[in-house]
């Protein structure tokens, strides 16, 4: 390092980012302390501060620190600090900061009502940040935010928010390209209207009853979780999608045609009938299909799914490559009747691959020639995996249809496998 010039070794150590790593630096040599206000990224690991020494606060290291750099365009902070500390820091790193990601870890503080300035109120100070992210956040009052124009992602991790809250945040950052509010309670109602949005992940705790829409018309990737009544419009560009509800009930869902789709995937312990067949309708032309839906039915009641006739289905999903099927709906596919429409012409021209969960013993036999049919028809399928899931039965006909599913195995072990 010695024999390169200086400007060399400042390019080097420009690549440094652990704040640890940057305060030993300092203590090199002059030549490597006169490097530090290139550093363009700093990260404060959760523990920097354990054994701190001497009188300085943690808030007025990294103060020191960073005013030393001329132009920081990352900071990542995951050790503690306080809303006086943030303040201070983007006074002095704001106008150059592109990218900022908090621990804030203010969910379960006392007094963080009282706390003045608030940790989401500083944040406006840094108006040219393209990203952030924030981790265990309250939001309980709307931040005081100006528009942050150019903020293109937006990451919320583990949060308490009022409706108002949000819809201020969203607000205020007006062209978004990336969302993601993962892990986040007290929603019960939430609009996202925003215009350049491609990528958007929603994860809602709670009794999964929350109401969700969307206008975007650039939105290309989108998953729902927690929600009962979804209603997002402009889908022209929308190529993936993805509906879950672990908690609660998928009462309505309300899209325009789904042109582009290409993986559509549905989960949940109990979806109305209507809104199952509604997605299955707009999703006609989807190439990568996940239905992992348990029962149907409008209220508590859960009911098994009606009967789904095979030769339609396919007929109507013809661009259909993989099909990721769990017990509900391949139990509706192997009705009385569902392979009564079977002609000699009928083929499904495009699916590669089948995976097929089994939970139950009962109509072994529908089920075995659903599954000799998907063999006999499927002229490309080239993978077909059946799962065999905690079925249960005191009957001797689980232990029959087991060994039937071996067989059929056994004959087809080129394609089928036995997980």
């Amino acid at each position: 390092m010695e024999s390169l010039p200086d400007a060399i070794v400042q390019y080097i150590l420009s690549y440094m980012n652990n704040a640890r790593d940057v305060a030993l630096c300092n203590c090199v040599s002059k030549r490597w302390k006169d490097s530090i206000p290139y550093i363009r990224s700093l990260i404060f690991p959760r523990g920097s501060f354990d054994n701190l020494t001497g009188s300085d606060t943690p808030d007025e290291i990294v103060l020191k620190m960073i005013s030393l750099i001329e132009r920081l365009e990352s900071l990542v902070v995951y050790s503690p600090f306080s809303g006086a500390g943030l303040a201070s820091w983007l006074t002095v790193i704001g106008p150059s900061l592109r990218y900022l990601e908090l621990r804030m870890d203010n969910l379960g503080e006392q007094g963080i009502f009282n706390e003045c300035p608030s940790k989401l109120d500083c944040l406006t100070a840094a108006k040219s940040l393209e990203s952030l992210k924030l981790w265990g956040v309250l939001m309980t009052c709307s931040p005081k935010w100006d528009i942050f124009e150019k903020l293109k992602n937006l990451e919320i991790v583990g949060a308490r928010v009022e409706d108002p809250a949000l819809s201020t945040v969203l607000r205020a950052c007006p062209n978004l390209t990336k969302l993601l509010l993962l892990g986040v309670d007290g929603v019960v109602a939430v609009s996202i209207e925003l215009p350049l949005l491609e990528q958007c992940k929603l994860d809602f705790y709670g009794l999964g009853n929350c109401s969700f829409s969307m206008n975007c018309p650039k939105i290309e990737v989108l998953e729902v979780q927690g929600c009962s009544w979804i209603r997002v419009q402009k889908t022209t560009h929308l190529r993936n999608l993805s509906i879950a509800n672990t908690a609660g009930r998928v009462y309505m869902v309300d899209f325009d045609k789904l042109v582009a789709l290409e993986s559509l995937s549905i989960r949940g312990v109990q979806w109305c009938w209507g809104a199952i067949s509604s997605m299955l309708q707009w999703a006609s032309e989807v190439k990568h299909l996940f239905m992992k839906v348990e029962f149907t039915g409008d209220f508590e009641t859960l009911h098994p799914f009606p009967e789904v006739d095979f030769v339609d289905f396919f007929n109507n999903h013809p661009r259909l490559q993989s099909f990721d099927i769990h017990g509900a709906m391949f139990a509706a596919l192997c009705q009385k009747n569902s392979l009564k429409n079977v002609d000699s012409e009928f083929v499904i021209p495009c699916l590669e691959e089948v995976v097929i969960t089994v939970r139950s013993p009962l109509n072994a036999e529908q089920k075995m020639s659903t599954l000799e049919s998907l063999l006999k028809y499927g002229k490309n399928l080239k993978s077909m995996v059946i799962k065999v899931l905690q079925m249960k039965s005191n009957h001797s006909s689980a232990d029959d249809f087991f060994d039937e599913i071996c067989r059929f195995t056994c004959m087809n072990r080129k394609i089928v496998r036995i997980e």
